[in-house]
């Protein structure tokens, strides 16, 4: 077997290994261990809770309720129907 083929091969054996949910590099369990000591400092606690507060207040429900209005209003419609002619096309156009 080729130097280029070994090289090969271990790649392929790692990128399998690491689709499966194999083995972890020590740069993935470094970053995870970071994201976790985020996760539990104060900083990390006051970041989720703002976020947590953005996302359960009033303007985060009032943004909803528009972005729903828009989506069911006429002009959504319009969009929607325009987004489909374009797909379709484009579809069309591929084929020919």
């Amino acid at each position: 077997m080729t130097d280029f083929e070994q090289q090969m091969r271990t790649w392929w054996e790692k990128l399998s290994g690491w689709l499966r949910g194999g083995q972890h590099s020590e740069g993935a369990h470094k970053a995870k261990a970071t994201m976790q000591d985020f996760r539990e400092s104060d900083a990390g606690r006051k970041a989720e809770a703002a976020f947590r507060d953005l996302r359960d207040g009033e303007a985060a429900r009032k943004a909803k309720e528009a972005l729903q209005d828009l989506k069911n209003s006429d002009a959504g419609q319009k969009a929607r129907d325009a987004f489909r002619d374009l797909r379709n096309s484009a579809t069309t156009r591929d084929k020919s």
